[in-house]
């Protein structure tokens, strides 16, 4: 279905509110439609950024979100194309986060865990009829439609979502949220509609005692036991779980997917349609506690990590030189590699190169180089400042002025990792060798653990803080 023609003005049909959020090429801000005085949310898009592959993943939203019409789905309303914009206009969903609620609530029983995975289930069940798998089914994205009690849940963001007629099952890419994947995605295997069924399986467990199955602080860790399904239900918080729930987990988290039950399936579990019957009514107060320990835990941990994960040789740390290597120069061009997949991987070598250019920079003495790839407000923890947190290019300026006695010098990364946090924010973390020759014609070489936050503005990379770990030779500053 085409968008509507860009002659069709957003201000002819919508008055602007405030702002309600932001993201990384957009904003989403409260509008009213004048024609009815209703409220909506305007997901603003600013398409004048977007590369030929965003735009691409913005009309593949845009078509999911109009096939789908469900109450218990974030609903759109009006897509509307101008020049330099692209208006996506949804429900105004005012109630936040299901698990943030559930939290606030007096009482919390089983039984309340399995009103609201049946929504949930009732959300991916429609979504299946239509063709449609969302891939990134998680708390951050269950919302409630309003502060009334017994609000309705909405499954919301199909950023990530794929159309999958059918039963099919093929190699989408590598996408998701680690504690969510499920093992045929980590494993690399086609896939379809059941990893939808293993993240409500994963849901299901957080909603009954308020931690997750899978729990690894090491990612490698935490995979390799979502790939054999290593999960139990100790004691003493599962011993007040009835047998019916565990008995659908199980069912939710099955391995093998062609063996995993369907929504459809799920939503006649006599758990679900049979709840007065079969679920405790009793307060689950530990479940309460644990879930706010939980969302603590996760909004921090939000701020930092990115969304979509895209690696090839995830189940091994391999060490990336500057050039890369054959192997890694092959799996770029494997048929089975999505664009999604060689999207990322050019974006984190876009950061690695930044990186080193501002090495670069450092190592000829180049400090106008320097500040046009540094923020003005760049922050800093390193040896040097003494525990301080410094800010301003001063303190950084004092060594290139005062460091020019090193003729011979040079840089190498050592095992670079980047993590993207959207599309305009970076982090990477690396070693970095430096080898220098001393007065007296000595070789020597000076190891640093470095991290440096990277920030997109007007389509221009920008070093925004650092931490380094120990004491480089005052030629080799930041």
């Amino acid at each position: 279905m085409a968008a509507p023609a860009a002659c069709t003005r957003f201000s002819d049909n919508y008055d602007l509110k405030e702002e309600l959020g932001k993201g990384a090429f957009s904003v989403v801000r409260r509008c009213v439609q004048k024609s009815t005085g209703l409220e909506f949310a305007a997901k603003i898009i600013n398409t004048k950024k977007l590369s030929a592959r965003d735009f691409q993943k913005l009309e593949r939203e845009a078509r999911i979100c109009r096939k789908l019409q469900h109450p218990n789905i974030v609903r759109l309303h009006d897509s509307i194309q101008e020049e330099h914009f692209h208006y996506l206009v949804f429900d105004l969903v005012t109630g936040g986060e299901l698990f943030e609620d559930i939290v606030a609530r007096e009482f919390y029983s089983e039984a309340d865990a399995s009103h609201c995975i049946q929504q949930i289930l009732e959300s991916v069940h429609h979504c299946h009829s239509n063709g449609v798998v969302h891939r990134d089914l998680k708390p951050e994205n269950l919302l409630l439609a309003s502060k009334a009690k017994g609000a309705a849940v909405k499954l919301a963001d199909f950023g990530l979502a794929i159309e999958v007629p059918g039963d099919q099952q093929a190699w989408f890419g590598f996408a998701g949220t680690p504690g969510y994947l499920s093992p045929e995605v980590l494993k690399k295997e086609p896939y379809g509609k059941p990893v939808d069924i293993w993240a409500c399986g994963v849901i299901l467990y957080i909603l009954l005692v308020g931690y997750p199955p899978f729990w690894d602080e090491d990612q490698h860790r935490l995979y390799a036991q979502i790939k054999i399904g290593a999960y139990d239900y100790p004691s003493p918080e599962w011993d007040t779980v009835t047998a019916e729930a565990k008995s659908l987990i199980n069912e939710m988290l099955t391995v093998n997917p062609s063996k995993r039950i369907t929504a459809s399936e799920a939503l006649k579990h006599p758990w679900i349609c049979q709840r007065e019957r079969v679920a405790s009514m009793v307060h689950r107060q530990e479940t309460v506690d644990c879930l706010k320990k939980f969302n603590a835990r996760r909004k921090l941990k939000g701020a930092i990590l990115t969304t979509m994960l895209a690696t090839r040789n995830f189940s091994s740390r391999s060490i990336i030189t500057k050039k890369g290597d054959g192997s890694q120069v092959k799996e770029s061009t494997d048929s089975s590699t999505t664009l999604e997949d060689d999207d990322i991987k050019a974006r984190k070598q876009e950061i690695i190169k930044m990186t080193e250019q501002l090495i670069e920079a450092i190592n000829t003495g180049e400090y106008e180089a320097y500040t046009k790839i540094c923020d003005p407000h760049l922050t800093a923890f390193e040896p040097e400042a003494l525990g301080n947190l410094v800010e301003g290019m001063d303190f950084h300026k004092f060594y290139f002025d005062n460091g020019k006695n090193c003729k011979a010098l040079n840089t190498t990364i050592l095992n670079p990792h980047v993590h993207l946090m959207g599309d305009e924010a970076a982090c990477i973390a690396y070693v970095r060798l430096t080898q220098y020759m001393d007065k007296q014609g000595q070789a020597h070489t000076h190891q640093s653990e470095e991290t440096r936050v990277w920030h997109k503005r007007d389509n221009k990379w920008q070093n925004v803080h650092f931490h380094r770990s120990s004491v480089t030779p005052p030629f080799a500053m930041k």
